[in-house]
């Protein structure tokens, strides 16, 4: 696998984002230009990228098409054509989204519309609408798994992609924001490889980190957290990504805030993939 995140930390031209992309160690990362970037600087970042060996694995969108504002909706699906357009001009595999939410709470929030017969046939016509808009060859439009939104768990997202029915919508792995109750939580190994071996055949990109719930406070809280920082067998995850997905597929750390961070949960997952064998 290819084991990377996001670059972070302060740079102002393509030589310095270089010299954090090689001292980060990554082999995938996310992009670091979107469908706004002029197209010079776009083929400087892809170029660098490929020097090094490094994947651009996925490209973000991170915007609420289901926006209750109908102008901010129209916006948010016009920028997710763009980022799509922009992955399959560019051979970038994955474009990710969440699903979003149709309440007011906000664009990636709890709300008791997210579950709807309304939202979800929303959800499907807004996916729809954005690959076809496209007409992607070699990208895949995809929904990263929300613990409170459509998809949340492994059979919802299978059904999900039956009933987008696009070829080119596939799946986003995150196994963490998937466990989101106890039962999951205390069976989370058995839960990751149930999540893999279901959907292993539609993943594109995945993300990776730890768990925690705390154990005695009621009712149930859990945190995703760093790799190392939770309960999570990490051993027994690299087994299961290994074992389902392809050599080179991307793996990405997330939600670390400095180079520091990323770089102490890339040794640590390093690390448990060197005691068992599996090359990084």
């Amino acid at each position: 696998m290819r084991l990377g995140g996001s670059i972070v930390g302060n740079y102002s031209n393509i030589g310095e984002w270089e010299e954090l992309l090689v001292r980060s160690r990554f082999r995938a990362i996310t992009a670091p230009f979107n469908c706004h970037t002029p197209p010079e600087e776009i083929r400087q970042y892809i170029s660098v990228a490929e020097r090094h060996d490094v994947a651009i694995a996925e490209i973000g969108v991170w915007k609420n098409v289901m926006d209750p504002d109908p102008k901010a909706a129209a916006e948010a699906i016009e920028y997710a054509r763009g980022q799509l357009e922009l992955a399959d001009k560019t051979g970038i595999p994955c474009c990710v989204n969440i699903a979003g939410t149709a309440g007011s709470a906000g664009w990636d929030a709890a709300d008791r519309s997210n579950y709807t017969e309304e939202t979800y046939q929303q959800i499907v016509q807004i996916i729809r609408k954005i690959i076809d808009g496209v007409q992607p060859k070699r990208a895949f439009y995809c929904i990263e798994p929300m613990p409170w939104m459509v998809p949340d768990g492994p059979d919802e997202y299978l059904q999900l992609i039956r009933d987008v029915d696009r070829p080119q919508f596939a799946a986003h792995m995150d196994f963490v924001n998937m466990i989101n109750c106890p039962r999951r939580y205390l069976n989370a190994e058995r839960f990751i490889e149930e999540c893999f071996r279901k959907l292993a055949p539609h993943i594109i990109s995945t993300h990776i980190k730890d768990s925690r719930m705390h154990p005695t406070r009621l009712t149930t809280i859990l945190d995703e957290c760093s790799p190392g920082e939770g309960s999570l067998d990490f051993g027994q995850v690299l087994r299961t990504i290994e074992q389902y997905l392809p050599a080179d597929a991307p793996v990405l750390l997330e939600h670390m805030q400095t180079e520091d961070e990323y770089q102490e949960a890339y040794t640590f997952v390093r690390q448990a993939a060197d005691r068992i064998g599996i090359r990084v």
